[in-house]
């Protein structure tokens, strides 16, 4: 059995959630998602939390039980209290800033680098060296960080390049005389 699957997910306080069919709608402060649910699927209400089940005991629909089930509480998660990612800019020169709504890169190429977020995700410089990435989407706000870190990735000898916050360089020793 799923130990993810078998979680209960809370509804916080001022959230919303409605079931059409297969769509789970979770409206918030932060705005409104959906996720469809797969048919071998079935959502169940208890009070204030909701609990998901596999329809009956296929590999298929056990395989999909805790997927389900982390994609409905993202949702939940995400128009109530949103998510963020922390980005470091590392390296002499190395620094991003905010334009209007894009955010502007200069990571020692001979251009700026100018990203524009998508729909739904801001951006945040509190520094030079920091960026901020905020949004309801747990996936667009993951896929928008990566797609800033892949600007210039870390190299091993001197740690330069943009990582997120929490990951560690492992650090390699240069060559010895």
């Amino acid at each position: 059995m799923s130990r993810v699957g078998k979680t209960i997910i809370a509804i916080p306080q001022g959230t919303q959630v409605t079931l059409d069919g297969q769509q789970v709608t979770a409206a918030g402060k932060l705005g409104s998602l959906t996720y469809r649910l797969p048919h071998e699927i079935a959502l169940i209400w208890e009070g204030e939390s909701l609990q998901l089940q596999p329809r009956h005991l296929s590999r298929r629909s056990r395989s999909l039980w805790g997927t389900a089930r982390a994609r409905v509480a993202n949702i939940v998660e995400g128009v109530s209290n949103g998510f963020r990612r922390f980005i470091v800019v590392e390296g002499v020169g190395y620094r991003a800033q905010k334009k209007g709504s894009d955010l502007v890169i200069q990571a020692g190429y001979s251009h700026d680098v100018v990203m524009t977020p998508p729909e739904g995700v801001t951006v945040e410089c509190p520094s030079a060296n920091e960026i901020e990435v905020f949004g309801s989407d747990k996936q667009l706000v993951g896929q928008f960080a990566a797609l800033i870190c892949k600007v210039r990735p870390p190299e091993p000898y001197k740690g330069k390049g943009i990582r997120l916050k929490e990951r560690v360089i492992l650090r390699k020793e240069g060559k010895k005389k």
